[in-house]
């Protein structure tokens, strides 16, 4: 095995990514994909770091620490806003991967059918990357860039997610299809946050995961959902033409054309849901 690093303070963890080094606290990820081989990497483990952990809020918004489990997100008081990051939550593996994964592991892993990324692309999310000289913010959409593939340098660690606070009453929800219904990886999964006034539609925010190398908004949908009245009629507002972001493969999961359906399906059922 190779080098092996657990600090507890945040400095000592990013003095000792002067060199490369794998980063993991949860390690769902990285022991599956290691089953069988010795492991010889060189590990930073963060998951003894106390300053990641944990959920904050102020009055910009709130501050999910990057260390944060599953777990701990599902148990924490939040409001109707993270009810979609809640029931992803729910959907993250069974509740031993719960225990243990980690929200910025979700998205430093940056897989296509991550479960935690589309909810919390519709939260408008971003990520705050720390290094021995530096801390910088991005957002969520453009920190992904591809499969597996993300804008985090060697020398950074993800060491927070923030999500703004909207101006108004909020609602979001969350939906996935996959071949059963637990412990699967997605053939689709969307979330949807709309902000609602007086009623109606004040701001929405559509992603649709698992139908592109990386997680992708919908802003033709959020544009035609922007003012509508929060009513029964609000998911006959979703046409095929809003996916225009989306590029779907074919694999053993599921066809290109397939996946396209069903996320038009899965998209008026989430509006459904959320408008009920």
């Amino acid at each position: 095995m190779g080098d092996y690093r657990q600090p507890v303070r945040l400095e000592e963890a990013l003095e000792a990514l002067a060199r490369p080094y794998t980063v993991l606290s949860g390690g769902t990820d990285f022991y599956p994909a290691r089953v069988g081989r010795t492991v010889d990497e060189d590990i930073l483990d963060i998951s003894r770091i106390k300053g990641l952990c944990g959920i904050s809020h102020d009055d910009a918004g709130w501050r999910l620490g990057a260390t944060t489990t599953w777990s701990e997100l599902l148990a924490a008081d939040l409001p109707p806003l993270f009810d979609g990051l809640k029931l992803a939550a729910r959907e993250v593996g069974g509740r031993q991967i719960q225990n243990a994964g980690t929200l910025a592991g979700n998205l430093c892993n940056a897989s296509p059918a991550a479960d935690g990324v589309p909810p919390l692309l519709a939260l408008d999310a971003e990520v705050e990357l720390a290094s021995r000289n530096s801390v910088r913010r991005l957002p969520l959409s453009a920190f992904i860039v591809g499969n597996r593939r993300t804008q985090l340098s060697p020398d950074e660690l993800l060491v927070a997610i923030h999500v703004p606070r909207p101006t108004t009453h909020a609602r979001s929800s969350f939906l996935k299809i996959g071949a059963r219904k637990y412990l699967v990886i997605s053939i689709v999964m969307a979330a949807a946050t709309l902000e609602i006034a007086e009623g109606c539609v004040r701001t929405a925010r559509i992603a649709v995961g698992a139908c592109s190398a990386v997680a992708q908004r919908l802003p033709m949908l959020e544009v035609a959902l922007t003012g509508a009245p929060l009513d029964e009629r609000l998911a006959e507002k979703v046409q095929r033409a809003h996916l225009a972001p989306l590029a779907p493969i074919d694999d053993v999961r599921g066809g290109a054309d397939y996946r396209l359906d069903v996320v038009v399906t899965l998209l008026r059922r989430l509006l459904a849901e959320v408008a009920s």
